[in-house]
């Protein structure tokens, strides 16, 4: 059981990675830093979006408009901080 709760935090870590990536790369590409007319930076760019989209679909219903601020990336940052913490304190030592 340890080594599946091991497996979801780092699967957990990943999704945190890919969603820094993505509002890095939003970022970027908001600023015409990155190239948008180049094929490969375009499919960077249409990867990030379908992995995290239906991360924060769900959020976006129910987080106000700001006006172009964007701040369910955030959220689902903290969810997954609180994951992570959860499972690290509460259900490994459970198992132990």
């Amino acid at each position: 059981m340890i080594a599946l709760l091991e497996t979801l935090l780092f699967i957990l870590d990943i999704v945190w990675f890919i969603i820094i990536a993505s509002a890095i790369f939003s970022w970027l590409f908001a600023f015409n830093v990155i190239n948008s007319s180049n094929q490969f930076v375009g499919q960077i760019g249409s990867m990030l979006y379908q992995l995290t989209e239906p991360l924060y679909r769900p959020i976006r219903r129910f987080m106000p408009n700001l006006n172009g601020l964007d701040l369910s990336p955030i959220v689902v940052l903290v969810i997954i901080f609180f994951l992570q913490r959860f499972i690290a304190t509460s259900l490994i030592p459970m198992f132990i």
